[in-house]
């Protein structure tokens, strides 16, 4: 067999070391390597033969237990971002919106999920519609870590409350977790820990016990940390983030498979 015939797409498919190495996994010997190591599995199973193919638009690959994306035109971007820009691709109202975050980018992106105007923080932009759906789905309950800014000096009492559970109008709510950071001049920095894609969560469960939120930031989404990333700015996902978040969505899919809403904080 002939190289040219060898990488050829047809009914067969495309050799697996091929699509791994366009993916920018590792070169095609060192691919070939993980497959005689047992280190590649092909829709949940381990493959063994350096000749197999894949129907790239059609199989899911993993390396090592992480989830590989083979569509090299898929793009996924973190924002940081600031207060008073609405989660939108194009806001009726005129008010600030994403577009001013994805204009340079050659893809059209959209946002997973919204923080609302007055909440900053980490926001997913993407051009991937399935894995979008899945993450902000409400079903799908992707862990999120916020850092609240509120009125008062909050107790040791109220972060046992806030973990343990508080009713609100449409039904009860415990954080995963809670942490008091710091205390000072009246007010007090939260660290809350969600799954809930209940809209505004995060505000309804501070000021249900006492404690309006007058800042809020988002920190982490799923796997992804908002780190050092300033606000107003952008950057690609790393390879290790993307591969940690689409091991979850595929983990998670069959959860969110029914259209919904998103949710805002």
């Amino acid at each position: 067999m002939n190289a040219a015939h060898d990488d050829a797409t047809g009914p067969e498919g495309v050799r697996l070391q091929k699509v791994l190495a366009a993916a920018g996994v590792a070169s095609r010997r060192v691919v070939e390597q993980y497959i005689v190591e047992g280190r590649i599995r092909v829709n949940g199973q381990t493959v063994t033969e350096l000749g197999r193919r894949i129907d790239p638009e059609r199989d899911l690959v993993d390396v090592d237990g992480t989830a590989v994306q083979l569509d090299v035109t898929k793009r996924y971007v973190m924002l940081n971002k600031p207060t008073g820009v609405v989660s939108s691709m194009r806001d009726e109202s005129g008010r600030p919106d994403l577009r001013r975050f994805t204009k340079d980018y050659e893809e059209r992106l959209y946002n997973v999920g919204r923080l609302d105007a007055e909440t900053s923080g980490l926001l997913l932009l993407t051009n991937d519609g399935e894995l979008a759906h899945v993450l902000a789905h409400p079903s799908f309950g992707v862990t999120k870590v916020y850092i609240a800014k509120v009125d008062g000096t909050v107790t040791p009492q109220t972060i046992s409350t806030l973990t343990k559970g508080i009713e609100l109008e449409d039904g009860p709510i415990a954080a995963d977790k809670a942490r008091l950071l710091d205390t000072s001049r009246g007010s007090s920095l939260v660290e809350l820990t969600l799954h809930s894609g209940r809209n505004r969560i995060v505000r309804r469960m501070m000021a249900a016990v006492g404690h309006p939120v007058t800042e809020l930031v988002r920190r982490q989404f799923g796997p992804l940390h908002l780190g050092t990333l300033p606000a107003g700015k952008t950057r690609d996902l790393s390879k290790i983030e993307l591969g940690a978040l689409l091991t979850l969505a595929r983990r998670e899919s069959g959860v969110a498979a029914a259209p919904g809403e998103q949710e805002t904080e």
